[in-house]
């Protein structure tokens, strides 16, 4: 399985992103039963927890984006979507996604996508 993050760049604070992941090498079968999550990581942080999505569709959100962000799926085309909005200079952060499988992370984490949010 590959995972591809992509939708990043440069945006000015209060704008907005929309990023998605798509899972590669997967059959919808194997995709859909997994609660699909995004993280990121600031330059000198560690990763932190986003936003996560059910197979149900239930979502869970770090309280750092609760109203801001909002996560969805697609399982007919193995896709998970991020859509930032009202974003902040601290959400600067290359942004992955992944799956969870048993609360350990289910895959290999792909490259990310960079964000960037001037002030």
């Amino acid at each position: 399985v590959q995972l591809q993050a992509s939708g990043g760049g440069l945006v000015t604070g209060g704008g907005s992103l929309r990023l998605s992941c798509t899972a590669s090498r997967m059959i919808t079968s194997t995709y859909s039963p997994y609660t699909w999550g995004w993280y990121r990581q600031a330059p000198g942080k560690q990763r932190e927890f986003v936003a996560s999505i059910s197979s149900g569709g239930s979502t869970d959100y770090a309280d750092s984006v609760k109203g801001r962000f909002t996560i969805s799926r697609d399982n007919s085309r193995k896709r998970m979507n991020l859509q930032l909005n009202s974003l902040k200079p601290e959400d600067t952060a290359v942004y992955y996604c992944n799956a969870l499988n048993g609360g350990v992370y289910a895959f290999s984490w792909g490259q990310g996508t960079l964000v960037t949010v001037s002030s």
